[in-house]
């Protein structure tokens, strides 16, 4: 077997087990999902314990769950039995992971969590191990096959984990009711929170960089005017100042390559040739907003408008790896 053919079937295995997974979760994930949103309703926190590599997922579980505002925080078993039980208090929930739930430093630690008030939620592939029993819920991560070819390494089983703690933090997510206006105060810097934080406002091209034209104006006259703002695509307005179309240099390469008479096509008033009903977004909007609709579109000239629809400014797809958005 070839290097591809092995890495493969390292997925295969791994799709699977995500799949058996899938098929075991019951009532235990919502029971979970609703001991977790009581707690943080009453400002508790959710405490991540586990050991070697279920440590190691636990620590990525745990940053999800803070960054989409469930507050959690990892203990370490062995700190834990020596002062650092003070990070627990009445009302937390302890998430512990294990998938033989049968390891020593980990159970250790469950008879002095026991003296708190506190639910235990485990993750583990063995509902009846001891690891099982101190618990309030269990979720089951049993996996049919590790993709270790000894099977041995975890590998399909903390992949099974980390995804299970993927499903708690979406639900959990969802089931506050956090939005992406909470999402960007936890994410103030990077691209996220530029991007959920910024308006269109703060990035749009105004002035001299926001290109527009009237109606009767020529293809000729809309051309000069792109090239004094540098940019794409014009914005078409009425008497009244109204948007009513957009014309962009795709729309004049099309047209010239149908006309036969170029000064003709060059005469042309923009009326006669604009795109009308254009996609533009309002100059409130988040930023975010204007890079879903550069996905979804496929366009690279996103017109801004105000209240009265009138183009107030213009968004090049180019000037947002400038401003770091994507």
């Amino acid at each position: 077997m070839n290097h591809l053919a092995r890495a493969r079937k390292v997925f295969d295995i791994e799709i699977q087990a995500l799949k058996a997974v899938r098929a075991q979760l019951d009532g235990a994930f919502a029971a979970a999902v609703e001991i977790l949103l009581q707690s943080l309703q009453q400002r508790g926190k959710i405490i991540v314990v586990g050991i070697g590599k279920s440590g190691n997922v636990g620590r990525k579980i745990a940053a999800t769950l803070t960054s989409t505002g469930a507050p959690s925080v990892v203990l370490d078993s062995v700190d834990a039995m020596h002062g650092d039980l003070g990070l627990v208090s009445d009302g937390d929930v302890v998430l512990a992971l294990s998938y033989s739930g049968a390891s020593e430093e980990l159970l250790n630690l469950f008879p002095a969590l026991k003296r708190f008030s506190v639910k235990i939620i485990s993750m583990t592939g063995s509902p009846k191990s001891p690891l099982a029993r101190y618990s309030d819920v269990v979720l089951n991560v049993k996996v049919p096959r590790e993709a270790c070819p000894f099977n041995l390494a975890p590998t399909s089983s903390t992949t099974a984990m980390l995804v299970l703690g993927d499903a708690l933090a979406m639900t959990l997510l969802q089931a506050r009711g956090f939005q992406e206006k909470d999402f960007a105060r936890h994410h103030p810097s990077g691209a996220i929170g530029r991007a959920l934080l910024l308006t269109i406002r703060d990035i749009m091209r105004i002035g001299e960089r926001n290109a527009v034209a009237g109606e009767q104006l020529s293809v000729k006259e809309a051309l000069l005017v792109m090239v004094a703002a540098k940019s794409g695509s014009v914005a078409v307005v009425n008497g009244r100042g109204k948007l009513t179309g957009v014309f962009t240099d795709g729309d004049f390469r099309r047209q010239m390559a149908q006309e036969k008479d170029e000064a003709a096509a060059m005469a042309r008033p923009l009326a006669s040739v604009m795109t009308r009903r254009p996609v533009c977004i309002r100059e409130e909007a988040l930023a975010v907003e204007a890079l879903k609709i550069f996905n979804e579109r496929n366009i690279d000239d996103l017109i801004v408008v105000n209240a009265r629809n009138e183009p107030v400014g213009s968004i090049d797809l180019q000037d947002l790896p400038k401003l770091k958005l994507v």
